[in-house]
């Protein structure tokens, strides 16, 4: 597929760089900077949503959100626009929202997800694209069977896009000791509200809300491990150096509850990009 690359006027064929198997399935793969892997991580999105444009079918994507995204959104934005890539099949599902009093919080909270997919994502899609606000979708705290439920009925994800949290979390599936549930019943987990770690409101509060631990919800709503493990294609992406520890535990390891990104590793189809200038996996 011939995209328009966002960092030049050029018009160039992307060649996708083969990623190296390093443990079971997943593909592992390198990259120089930031900057590269947004491009191949917008790259990889923007041909799932092309491909099933082509063919006139439903495509699902699951998102991410957080500072590992900020450059990879405009970047995919800028190739759907660039190559008038048809959205009005494109359905997409984040994997999370904060909650607050029981309830998501409201877009104006400084942390909303939803406030974030638009400022990054959404506003930049040119709207003669057809993607519609209802086809944009949240879990929902107050009925989160109801978003499993749905995305069941909607074929299930076509790609599912995640971070890792410095932890080893996946979405807000935060770890648990084996001793708690066992490695089958954690990649069961539906989505449902989930009560935060200390060490993910520590991270988020340096992060994303200028070290204020106060400004960070202690709960949150976050898809399950059930539906992102169901994708048909994972994508991970990596940059802090403070998530080479859990890449490293990945890599020498296996799935467990205790590590939740851990469960790509016997995913069908899933790869890892990372920052080579930040992360030295052991």
């Amino acid at each position: 597929m011939t995209l328009k690359c966002f960092y030049t006027n050029k018009t160039v064929m992307f060649r996708m760089t083969p990623s190296k198997k390093r443990n079971g399935k997943m593909k592992w793969l390198a990259v120089a900077d930031y900057h590269e892997m947004s491009r191949a991580g917008a790259e990889r999105i923007c041909n799932v949503i092309a491909e099933a444009s082509k063919a006139r079918r439903r495509v699902n994507i699951g998102l991410a959100t957080g500072n590992t995204m900020l450059e990879l959104y405009p970047a995919l934005a800028k190739m759907l626009d660039e190559n008038k890539v048809m959205l009005d099949l494109l359905h997409t599902y984040n994997l999370d929202e904060y909650v607050a009093d029981g309830k998501a919080v409201p877009h104006s909270h400084p942390l909303s997800y939803y406030t974030y997919m638009h400022e990054n994502l959404f506003r930049h899609i040119d709207p003669a694209l057809g993607l519609t606000e209802d086809r944009i979708h949240f879990p929902d705290p107050l009925n989160p069977d109801a978003f499993d439920a749905e995305l069941a009925a909607g074929g299930g994800l076509d790609l599912q896009l995640l971070g890792i949290g410095f932890n080893g979390h996946i979405a807000f599936n935060e770890p648990q000791s084996e001793s708690e549930i066992s490695a089958g019943e954690f990649a069961e987990l539906p989505t449902r509200v989930i009560s935060l770690k200390p060490l993910t409101i520590e991270t988020n509060s340096r992060l994303t809300a200028g070290g204020r631990e106060d400004v960070v919800p202690r709960q949150a709503v976050s898809m399950g491990m059930k539906p992102i493990l169901a994708a048909k294609k994972m994508l991970l992406l990596a940059c802090f150096p403070e998530q080479a520890k859990p890449l490293s535990a990945m890599k020498h390891g296996r799935p467990t509850p205790e590590l939740p990104a851990s469960y790509l590793l016997e995913h069908k189809d899933s790869e890892i990009i990372y920052t080579a200038d930040q992360i030295t996996l052991k």
